[in-house]
């Protein structure tokens, strides 16, 4: 089994895309990146421009190969969504966020333009539901928990599915955009599928006290801080995505990573886990536009 990591916060770009590699099954899990089109007000750095076409390309050349898609929710970080991307699809079975039920009006209308407008859903193997069920190809056992939101419980963003893939005796969990998990929803089932291999989206700690109250970001840690208690000794947890649009990350999550030392849990950003130095380009855009001026 192998495991790539492409495009994370910890990388230079906004994203969680994950590909798990078996034998004979390739999953690609949350094919997409992008960056944030504003961040202190300033447009994108160059360097975050060149990791976003570095990072799209690998996810392409991914994709290519890739016998299943996973779609955890259509925010465009986590999907191919570019009408020159359509062809990515073609011939792979995809398992998506219901369209239908548990979601906000603009992420209904990415997916039926990713569906219908690109012929996506007429050019694909099979096309499956993810929430709340259960597939198996071959060995590999694929679940997907219930729409959870995107964060706290009374976000305007969404819902999004967590995906859990079981090999033999090995579990990896890819817990998308539930900050945290903010919600003890989301918490309770992380506990009751404890993961060999947990990746998650931590909590958006740059937004405290602006965009999202402080007893979230306390509530999103704590429950951080729950997960790691309960992981086996020699597990992994990766910690990405929204907490490294934060420069002070590693002080905000200081007391998860004391506990991953004393109970044996690796506490590692997506860049770590992959041998890369972290790069938090946006996180460092007002320092490299600065830089650039004085040049």
């Amino acid at each position: 089994m192998k495991i790539k990591l492409i495009g994370f916060d910890s990388m230079g770009t906004r994203g969680m895309a994950t590909v798990v590699e078996f034998e004979d099954l390739k999953i690609f899990i949350d094919p997409g990146v992008s960056i944030a089109p504003k961040r202190y007000g300033l447009d994108p750095h160059p360097l975050e421009i060149d990791a976003l076409e570095k990072h799209l390309e690998e996810i392409h050349r991914e994709a290519i190969d890739s016998d299943i898609l996973i779609i955890s929710h259509y925010h465009k970080d986590h999907y191919l969504y570019r009408e020159t991307e359509a062809n990515y699809y073609r011939g792979k079975v995809l398992i998506i966020k219901d369209p239908r039920t548990y979601i906000n009006n603009s992420q209904r209308l990415r997916a039926y333009k990713l569906l219908n407008k690109m012929n996506v859903k007429e050019n694909v193997k099979e096309l499956l539901i993810a929430d709340n069920n259960e597939y198996i190809f071959d060995k590999v056992k694929i679940k997907f928990s219930k729409p959870l939101p995107h964060g706290p419980r009374d976000t305007k963003l969404g819902y999004v599915v967590m995906t859990m893939i079981e090999y033999e005796d090995y579990k990896i969990l890819h817990g998308s955009d539930v900050q945290g998990p903010i919600d003890d929803e989301a918490l309770n089932i992380i506990l009751e599928n404890i993961p060999d291999l947990l990746i998650i989206s931590g909590p958006p700690t740059y937004f405290e006290g602006y965009k999202i109250s402080r007893k979230y970001i306390r509530k999103g840690i704590d429950n951080l801080k729950k997960i790691t208690v309960n992981m086996r000794e020699n597990s992994i947890l990766i910690v990405d995505h929204h907490l490294l649009r934060d420069l002070n990350y590693r002080e905000k999550i200081s007391d998860v990573i004391r506990l991953g030392e004393r109970n044996k849990v690796k506490v590692l950003t997506a860049a770590e886990y992959m041998g890369f130095s972290i790069r938090q380009l946006e996180a460092l855009r007002k320092k490299l536009w600065r830089e650039d001026l004085n040049q």
